[in-house]
């Protein structure tokens, strides 16, 4: 994802994800005390809304590479990586857009633990036992791990098992994408689309609240996914 403000692919990963959380969010059934967010890469924009509604948020990360960078940005240290870009489009997304600083300075605020973790691991985050959490938010991850439709049920089995009952599930992801591209490498991705999903959340025994999903608007060969989809969920109690 670049840092520049006219990303080839804003409208996609950056608008929507941020407005369909904005969204929800506001309509004031998902907060408490602890959020889990197991995401890909180092993003922190789908996390702008979150801190609004719960206290804490917990970032588990299975790369080093990835908790360096996160870190680096939480710290505000030199050579962070700029996401001004996607906190100006929250702010006129939440029509607020001269508050930057204290978007971001509550974001970083929330967030008293990047915690390492194995997503092998029935408890991935072994030997430390988390209580259950109130939410889990989960930006492209399962598009990026798992090889087939077994991985994405089984992953899905392991978020729920973080979650309260009636904790809740938003998840971001890529429909039909079947590579990704970092550097000069194609890195495979499962390709999946909204009828699986919603069946595999369904058969973990989780609630759909609300499914929204995206035709892609860009043109760039970086990337395969035909749309994107943003599903909100609750684990049944």
């Amino acid at each position: 994802m670049s840092d520049k403000s006219h990303v080839v692919f804003g409208d996609d990963l950056l608008k929507f994800p941020i407005e369909s959380l904005a969204k929800t969010f506001t309509q004031g059934h998902i907060n408490g005390d602890v959020l889990v967010d197991l995401s890909v890469s180092s993003f922190v924009h789908h996390l702008y809304s979150a801190c609004e509604f719960f206290q804490h948020i917990i970032v588990l990360k299975a790369s080093d590479r990835c908790i360096m960078e996160l870190k680096r940005w939480l710290d505000t240290r030199t050579g962070a990586f700029d996401w001004g870009h996607a906190t100006k489009l929250h702010g006129e997304i939440q029509g607020n857009s001269n508050q930057f600083q204290d978007t971001e300075g509550k974001v970083r605020s929330a967030i008293p633990h990047v915690m390492k973790c194995d997503l092998e691991k029935e408890n991935m985050t072994d030997p430390i036992v988390l209580p259950p959490v109130d939410c889990i938010i989960s930006a492209v991850l399962l598009d990026s791990i798992c090889k087939d439709q077994d991985d994405y049920i089984r992953y899905l089995r392991n978020f729920s098992k973080l979650l309260k009952p009636g904790g809740h599930l938003m998840l971001i992801g890529a429909l039909d994408m079947t590579y990704y591209t970092v550097g000069k490498d194609k890195i495979h991705a499962f390709p999946y689309d909204e009828d699986f999903a919603r069946k595999a959340l369904v058969g973990e025994g989780f609630v759909i609240d609300y499914c929204n999903v995206k035709k892609r608007t860009n043109v760039s060969d970086l990337i395969d996914y035909k749309s994107v989809i943003f599903i909100a969920a609750h684990k049944e109690k």
